[in-house]
């Protein structure tokens, strides 16, 4: 900032940071920064260099220090899955998730098409019931009745999900179902290849010869607070995706065994304070076959957008916080490290990082959350860190998961967009007149990163929310286009 500049009339934070940003020599690299970010929520800061040079000549190819920035550092993307915490990052993982579904059920991304051609459903297993709560029945036909506490809910009361009687509510099965939820899909895994198998009248080692299950999950929180999960299921042959299925292998061998392995799958949870609990899947089960093509039936790219809406969900879509409720200072145990006679002064000796009856939620969630650490306070669930998850309401799984031989891999996705940008770099640096490395060239990369801190400079935030408000403007703007000129047709 040139030293002339006074700024002390200037009453706004964000506005005097922003006329400072405004003045630095490299202004438009500042902006260029925040406008590739997108709009991320909160990005991270580094500081470091990178160097890449051919092995065989030792000319420089790339090089890049944050020395050279404008504010000394580079932001890169949070990554954050979660549409509460950055909306920008969790469309990126959206997308994702949805071309690596996509794959799995129609080819691309070096999955060949013929996939479409093997036995596939969509599959949705649900949590027990551990007491009545307020819902929208409706009969076979779709048509709503009351709830059984005889009021016609729409469908943004607060109070659906939330239980009739509380008092008699089995919230330690709820929590507990919600901690093993992650141990009871992959039992089920297990014996839906076991009933597939004895379906067959085979056996399991000669079933691997011939076929495999793959799939690829998601988790959503319900209304009370529980997950279910909802799944492509699918029969391949040996290899997975690049070989076919046997022919006598079908969409209804493959129902037929989910419903088995679901009826087989349970875990046993014993514990001397709160008892023994079986862990069960509800009673709501739902298997489709996925169709290929199709008017009004579950095609590929329908499912495949169900499952990227779902994978950028969270907890608090169930009304629950999207932060750790420990407190930091003694990792949640109430005391200073090291003296147990000494509380800590952040959190009172309480261990948390605020206090419970100030969290702006339902009485439902926050009786889950009291329940999670009650839980995790016993030395039969240490294992199961249910005070690090209570604002999960106990769950503890990933929210996205899929087997082996499904389809491509996040990762390599991740992979084609970085290989891009190297591709545009070089692009750029053909057009400055450098020379370009071979395709076959060997190339040594030296980098050296560390972090720094997280979050926009006030000035920034201005740019960023600039971002964000074009971003969004360009959606907008692109549906209502597309709206038109269907309704133009």
């Amino acid at each position: 900032m040139p030293r002339n500049l006074d700024l002390r009339h200037v009453i706004s934070p964000a506005v005097r940071d922003l006329i400072e940003l405004a003045n630095l020599d490299n202004f438009d690299r500042a902006r260029d920064q925040i406008t590739r970010l997108r709009g991320c929520t909160r990005p991270v800061n580094l500081i470091g260099h990178t160097h890449t040079r051919n092995a065989a000549t030792d000319e420089t190819i790339r090089s890049y220090s944050t020395s050279d920035e404008p504010a000394g550092r580079l932001l890169t993307t949070c990554g954050n899955r979660r549409a509460s915490r950055c909306a920008a990052c969790s469309r990126t993982y959206a997308a994702d998730t949805y071309h690596l579904v996509r794959a799995g059920l129609c080819g691309g991304k070096d999955v060949a098409e013929t996939v479409r051609t093997h036995p596939r459903v969509f599959l949705t297993l649900t949590a027990p019931s551990f007491g009545p709560v307020h819902n929208r029945p409706a009969t076979k036909d779709g048509k709503p009745h009351a709830c059984r506490c005889g009021d016609h809910h729409p469908e943004d009361a607060p109070e659906l999900g939330t239980p009739l009687a509380p008092r008699t509510y089995d919230y330690t099965g709820a929590v507990l179902w919600n901690a093993h939820a992650g141990a009871l899909w992959a039992r089920f895994t297990l014996n839906l290849r076991r009933a597939l198998a004895a379906h067959f009248h085979i056996t399991q080692k000669d079933m691997k010869q011939l076929l495999r299950v793959s799939f690829a999950k998601v988790a959503e929180y319900q209304k009370r607070g529980l997950v279910h999960f909802h799944a492509v299921v699918r029969i391949d042959g040996p290899d997975g995706h690049t070989s076919a299925p046997p022919a006598w292998a079908s969409v209804d061998d493959l129902t037929y065994a989910i419903r088995a392995a679901v009826r087989r799958t349970a875990l046993t949870v014993t514990s001397d304070t709160v008892g023994d609990h079986e862990i069960r899947w509800g009673s709501m089960l739902d298997v489709q076959e996925i169709t290929a093509l199709g008017d009004g039936e579950l095609t590929d790219a329908a499912v495949a957008g169900y499952v990227a809406k779902y994978a950028t969900k969270s907890a608090e879509d169930c009304g629950t916080v999207d932060r750790s409720l420990i407190c930091v200072a003694c990792s949640g145990r109430g005391h200073v490290p090291g003296d147990v006679l000494a509380e800590c002064p952040e959190c009172e000796g309480t261990g948390h990082a605020e206090p419970f009856e100030d969290l702006r939620v339902q009485a439902h969630v926050r009786q889950m959350i009291r329940t999670s650490w009650a839980l995790g306070g016993l030395p039969e669930f240490v294992d199961l860190k249910l005070c690090k998850w209570a604002h999960m309401l106990g769950f503890r799984g990933h929210f996205s998961t899929k087997s082996r031989t499904y389809s491509t891999t996040l990762g390599a996705l991740r992979d084609v967009r970085r290989a891009w940008r190297l591709a545009q770099a070089d692009a750029a640096r053909a057009r400055a007149g450098h020379s370009v490395p071979a395709p076959d060239t060997v190339l040594i990369t030296e980098s050296s990163w560390a972090y720094l801190a997280s979050g926009y400079r006030p000035g920034e935030e201005l740019l960023a929310n600039q971002t964000r408000h074009n971003i969004n403007q360009a959606r907008d703007d692109k549906e209502r286009a597309k709206t038109e000129g269907e309704v133009w047709q």
